[in-house]
């Protein structure tokens, strides 16, 4: 034991040692620092994160929103497009059936009734039985 302290003493006088001891507290200074900034940046890096995981989420529910009354307009949409056909082949039955009265009228009557060919709406939608109409749209029609 007495040469232990012996070098200890002998450790803190010599210059060389005092230097090594010196140099090896400011090192554990330094990398303490370190280790410090390098947790602070973590702890940034994690807030960004969680920053970012917020705004993603509230973005994706304003998209679902949208999703979900776009859903419905295309559901209204759709059943009134259900409506308007079966009442464009009620209307053509309709015209059919007057066609074929004024054949018979025509035929015992002996006129000359000039009887348009009635286009059917159904298997050729992009020929039109009636001129084009413009269709009025409002910016509000299409705002969610």
């Amino acid at each position: 034991m007495a040469s232990a302290q012996g070098s200890a003493t002998s450790s803190d006088s010599d210059p060389r040692y005092v230097n090594i001891d010196e140099r090896k507290r400011k090192r554990m200074l330094s990398n303490r620092e370190s280790a410090r900034r390098s947790r602070m940046r973590k702890q940034k890096q994690l807030e960004d994160l969680v920053e970012e995981v917020s705004a993603l989420q509230k973005g994706n529910k304003q998209i679902s929103e949208k999703i979900g009354v776009t859903t419905q307009r295309y559901v209204e949409m759709q059943s009134s497009n259900n409506v308007l056909r079966a009442q464009a082949m009620e209307l053509t039955e309709r015209l059919r059936s007057l066609n074929s009265v004024l054949h018979i009228v025509e035929e015992v009557g002996g006129y000359d009734i000039d009887i348009p060919e009635i286009p059917d709406p159904l298997l050729k939608p992009w020929q039109l039985p009636c001129p084009i109409q413009p269709v009025m749209a409002s910016v509000d029609m299409f705002e969610c």
